[in-house]
């Protein structure tokens, strides 16, 4: 079965759903949210979701479909290096017949067969025309679910570009958090660069800090030394979070002569990333900034999937394993097991469904109540008298109305999450304490440990192909070609967005917005059964 987001499918692993009427969750799509109150946190979300970046358009005008599309190839249309600078193209140097590092750099040679990508290639977003709103899935417009074409620009190997390969110094950062395949990404990179023909190519440790902290100097980077970082996990650059002074930040790239610098990072790494870009055009500069979206929580929209996501799920299954053992052996026992997920419940949605073992499964886009007749307690009370024990996965953004609220944030400006964790391990001991029930309550943690291993081999492709992307196969942001490019995959399709476009799903606005990024309303879910569930 083929399921669209975490809101639609949060639910269907839980046993005994009768005592669990809170639990039901709302048919959402983009016009309306059936089944919660206005104010609910699920409708909240997908309203906020849905409401992103959407121009204004009047239905009564008969023309507004076209409105909308102009509109949509106008905000996702990609900056170029010309509309800086006055750049003459050249022929590539990188070859589809040659896998080794090219001595030549001054062209390819002749093809013989059509390989490279035209600049006016396309990529659908949406595959599916839905009959009506009410449709399983839908993904609508206007009240009618009229189909409306939505391209974006196709990724791939151009036949010309816009660097000379032997004078282009690039640079790579890593920022934000660990996410697993972070190496395959850097070593893929590094490799593609020298196909091409580039010759000095340097890392900047942890992050934007590694910018104007003069004791973290510059990592010198070549086929030799990435060869086998990706055997382990982590970032062999390094990582931080904060530190992002534009203006310091671009004298830095114009003080080491960088040409192009890609960025790994998430949310706010790529609205600094964003800013990097608007500031080196205001100064005219020759340089591309090229993003790679991070995200281990698999919540960006319009993309199939987020490198790293998998891993995480996978090595999530030891610690819900050992939760489901330990409650199994224990008389009346009950694990407890928080996985990450700030703003969306993917990882622990993916690792509830695929152990087969957990019973209640808590997410942030579904609200839950503790207490009363359809409260989760009263349903453990059930769990413990059918089946003598019951096993429960929350993630660490779940819940966060029945904890104090915080003002703290972290360097990155998210805000602190109170521990749901520990307060649900408190409140069920309390109640079962109270109800005259012996309960024996264990709780695990593996926030940290789902995310420093090494990449798993789906991951280990994704990362290749990106980093791959983000050299050569992008479409017109090309490194080689486009200033603000980021990389992304969409019904197995490649393509390219400009870097804000990103940000805008997880962002609301570059500065101010919480990063409530559910993937409910995502356009592009690749259709792998006959499930209408997008």
């Amino acid at each position: 079965m083929a399921l669209k987001s975490a809101v639609g499918y949060a639910c269907s692993i839980t046993s005994g759903q009768k005592h669990l009427g809170c639990f039901g969750v709302p048919r959402c799509n983009r016009l309306q949210c059936v089944g919660y109150d206005k104010k609910s946190k699920a409708c909240e979300l997908v309203t906020r979701a849905i409401s992103m970046d959407r121009p204004q358009l009047d239905f009564s005008n008969p023309d507004w479909k076209e409105q909308f599309q102009e509109d949509f190839n106008r905000r996702f249309n990609l900056p170029h290096l010309t509309d800086v600078i006055d750049v003459e193209p050249k022929p590539t140097t990188f070859s589809l017949k040659s896998r080794a590092p090219l001595e030549n750099v001054n062209g390819s040679m002749q093809e013989s067969w059509n390989g490279y990508v035209n600049d006016d290639d396309r990529a659908l977003l949406k595959v599916i025309k839905f009959a009506s709103p009410t449709s399983a899935g839908a993904d609508c417009i206007d009240p009618d679910c009229t189909w409306v074409e939505q391209w974006v620009h196709r990724a791939g190997p151009r036949k010309q570009i816009y660097f000379e390969p032997q004078y282009v110094k690039a640079g790579i950062v890593t920022c934000g958090g660990l996410c697993p395949g972070l190496n395959d990404v850097i070593r893929q990179i590094v490799l593609t660069l020298e196909k091409y023909g580039v010759k000095n190519i340097v890392g900047i440790q942890h992050g934007f800090r590694g910018f104007f902290e003069n004791h973290l100097g510059e990592v010198l980077l070549n086929r030799h030394v990435v060869q086998n970082i990706n055997l382990a996990g982590g970032s062999f650059l390094g990582v931080s979070r904060g530190g992002a002074n534009i203006s310091d930040i671009v004298d830095s790239i114009q003080a080491r002569r960088l040409d192009m610098l890609f960025v790994l990072g998430g949310n706010g790494t790529h609205a600094g990333a964003n800013l990097i870009h608007e500031e080196c055009r205001k100064r005219k500069l020759k340089v591309s900034i090229v993003g790679v979206p991070k995200t281990i929580d698999n919540d960006i929209l319009l993309m199939d999937k987020t490198f790293g996501f998998d891993t995480a799920v996978e090595a999530a299954q030891r610690a819900i394993n050992s939760a489901y053992i330990e409650a199994h052996s224990a008389f009346h026992g009950i694990g407890l097991v928080k996985l990450m997920g700030r703003s969306s419940g993917f990882i622990t949605m993916h690792a509830s469904l695929s152990s087969g073992q957990v019973d209640i499964c808590l997410i942030p886009e579904v609200p839950f109540t503790l207490d009363g007749p359809n409260g989760v307690l009263r349903h453990l009370e059930h769990l413990i008298e059918t089946k003598g024990f019951a096993l429960i996965c929350v993630a660490e953004g779940a819940g966060q109305e029945h904890l104090q609220q915080s003002n703290a944030t972290d360097a990155s400006g998210n805000t602190v999450l109170s521990d749901i964790g520990v307060h649900l391990q408190q409140k069920m001991k309390s109640h079962f304490k109270e109800i005259g029930i012996h309960s024996d309550v264990k709780y695990i943690d593996p926030t940290y440990m789902v995310r420093a291993v090494r990449a798993n081999a789906s991951d280990a492709i994704l990362c290749t192909v990106l980093g791959q992307n983000a050299v050569r196969h992008l479409s017109p942001s090309l490194a080689f070609c486009h200033t603000n490019p980021s990389i992304s995959c969409c019904l197995s399709h490649w393509f390219l967005m400009e870097t804000c476009r990103f940000m805008v799903p997880l962002l609301g606005s570059v500065a101010s917005q919480p990063a409530y990024a559910t993937r409910t309303m995502s356009t592009c879910r690749y259709q792998k059964s006959s499930s209408p569930q997008g």
